[in-house]
């Protein structure tokens, strides 16, 4: 039998960067054309999935999740990497305007057209974990730099896109993992010929290491996560010695 699979998927363009480990270690990696693709490439095998995109979206009202005001909190400079999801229904627009309206609408804020700019991706996820229990039962929100930051102990000062950041963050999973280093360097050869950016692999292997079974706890953001209007945890999951807030 087939050993179970620890995931680490991350949107990068128009492509899902998925970086499987088992628990031994680094297994190979691969690049899909969409998160349904991505599932059902691993649901024989995967234990676990951490994807680096919202999962649990709000309705109406207020539209900061618990999990993205205290994901920000532990963040220091790099906060501004958490965005505030589009409600539920401004993910299923297409053109920004509609959905800031609906966003508007239904909150009473102006929605980020960063955010946006990822809403397709929310609401594929969305529609796959309300149409497939097991996906759902699998699949799991996570945050790449909330994952360095609770696999380093503390906040990260450089942007990812930046040399200063990719080097940090490699000193982070090297200290994580002896191994962290090859195996970065094979999960970005493995995307050779595609669009995939490498701070983008780098991502998907931090989400990896969570994902698998390694040193410290699984912790979420928050402790106990609230559940959304169709039951979808809002949760943000790592992995540390100890919680990053009690």
């Amino acid at each position: 039998m087939a050993e179970p699979l620890y995931v680490g998927v991350d949107r990068s363009d128009e492509s899902w960067v998925a970086v499987a480990f088992t628990g031994d270690g680094f297994d190979h990696t691969s690049v899909f054309d969409s998160i349904g693709a991505c599932w059902a490439a691993y649901e024989e095998r995967a234990r676990r999935i951490l994807v680096g995109v919202p999962i649990g979206l709000v309705e109406s009202g207020e539209p900061d999740r618990r999990c993205d005001e205290l994901a920000r909190s532990v963040l220091g400079e790099r906060s501004t990497t958490v965005r505030t999801p589009p409600v539920r229904e401004a993910t299923r627009k297409q053109r920004y305007s509609t959905a800031n309206r609906v966003h508007k609408r239904k909150t009473g804020h102006e929605l980020s057209e960063r955010a946006f700019a990822r809403s397709d991706s929310l609401a594929r996820v969305d529609e796959l974990l309300q149409e497939l229990p097991e996906a759902a039962a699998a699949i799991r929100e996570s945050h790449p730099e909330v994952c360095f930051r609770a696999l380093g102990g503390e906040p990260l000062t450089h942007p990812k896109h930046t040399a200063g950041g990719y080097a940090e963050r490699m000193r982070i999973l090297a200290h994580y993992d002896r191994d962290a280093a090859p195996t970065v360097q094979k999960a970005a050869e493995a995307t050779g010929g595609t669009a995939v950016a490498v701070d983008d692999v780098l991502d998907a292997v931090a989400l990896a290491y969570t994902a698998q079974p390694g040193d410290g706890e699984l912790y979420t953001l928050p402790p106990e996560p609230p559940r959304d209007a169709t039951g979808l945890p809002m949760e943000i999951v790592y992995r540390a010695a100890s919680p990053l807030i009690t």
